[in-house]
């Protein structure tokens, strides 16, 4: 195996570790409001997450070009595997130090970020491709404002439509639905978050001339796709329980709410092709459903840990790639 292909290998082993990571980081994204409500036991839960997970990879590309191709040109690139192994070290380093302490930080924020810190240091800031980058940051920053927005929109309409029910028939009738909505959103989140690890491995196909275009093949999808499948039946039950029981008291009718809420997001902005974070459009469409049932409910002061941690990401991502760069290469 010569040098190329070997690093090659490298590049592949770190791209489906961060997806395998990815998948029990964000695991709670899609489970974390039915596991909370015992509309599904946890098991059960991570194995209906997994699947979805797995079978929404396998289905789209569009955000895995965009990765590939939005921050940086990879054919321009002269030393673009090596960028890329400082990207994937940052951005793995950083998801398990924030699931460690159970903050749901987005992978999508550390991967974005880590790849433009990394092309910054590696290649110099002409490399950037600037507009792209400003594209995906935009929609990394409305995505969880739109998601609050429907959130608190969807659970408003609910509160009119079963004003007159009684709260324990609603709940019922929410609990089984939500195990409709917890498919739903973990499909949404294969068909975005997944692809994120394809873009890059085909990033780095691309810039090592195995590729002459970000066409994702096959086995790259079928890895990524298991990787995150196998991450999410891991588990991340620090996450689950910040995202599940911490913001607020979370009944069916709302984990309906904001899981509806996030996967509709979620899956626009699969269509658009553009790379968002999960973490952000469930927690914010959370946050937005229990605005809509009380305002006092919510802990906003851990809202406002998670919401730090969402602008920080970026940039000590960024800073952390550049640093790996430069001690590595």
């Amino acid at each position: 195996m010569d040098t190329t292909m070997l690093v090659l290998v490298i590049v592949v082993f770190l791209a489906l570790a961060f997806d395998f990571i990815n998948g029990f980081h964000d695991t709670a994204n899609a489970i974390a409001t039915s596991v909370s409500t015992r509309a599904l036991k946890p098991r059960v839960a991570i194995l209906l997450a997994a699947s979805m997970n797995f079978v929404g990879a396998m289905m789209f590309t569009g955000v895995a070009k965009t990765i590939g191709g939005s921050v940086a040109d990879p054919t321009k690139l002269d030393n673009g595997i090596e960028v890329v192994i400082a990207t994937l070290l940052a951005a793995i380093i950083w998801n398990l130090v924030t699931w460690w302490f159970g903050l749901p930080s987005s992978s999508s924020h550390a991967l974005i970020g880590a790849l433009a810190g990394a092309v910054f240091v590696g290649a110099g800031s002409d490399m950037l491709n600037y507009g792209g980058f400003k594209d995906i940051v935009l929609a990394l920053i409305l995505s969880p404002i739109i998601a609050f927005v429907i959130g608190y929109l969807v659970m408003q309409l609910l509160k009119v439509i079963f004003a007159k029910r009684s709260p324990h028939t609603v709940n019922k009738g929410f609990r089984t639905m939500q195990i409709f909505t917890a498919a739903l959103q973990s499909f949404t989140h294969g068909t975005n978050d997944a692809q994120k690890a394809m873009g890059i491995i085909t990033f780095a196909l691309v810039t090592s001339g195995q590729l002459q275009e970000m066409e994702v093949p096959f086995w790259v999808k079928v890895s990524a796709a298991t990787a995150m499948a196998l991450g999410t039946s891991v588990g991340g039950w620090k996450i689950i329980k910040t995202m599940g029981t911490k913001i607020f008291k979370i009944e069916p009718i709302n984990g309906f709410a904001a899981d509806f809420s996030a996967a509709s997001v979620i899956f626009s902005a699969t269509l658009l092709h553009l790379p968002i974070s999960t973490t952000h459009a469930i927690t914010s469409a959370i946050l937005g459903v229990g605005s809509a049932k009380r305002f006092s409910a919510v802990k906003w002061s851990l809202a406002g840990r998670i919401v730090v941690t969402w602008f920080i990401t970026i940039p000590i991502t960024a800073i952390l790639a550049g640093v790996i760069f430069k001690i590595l290469f």
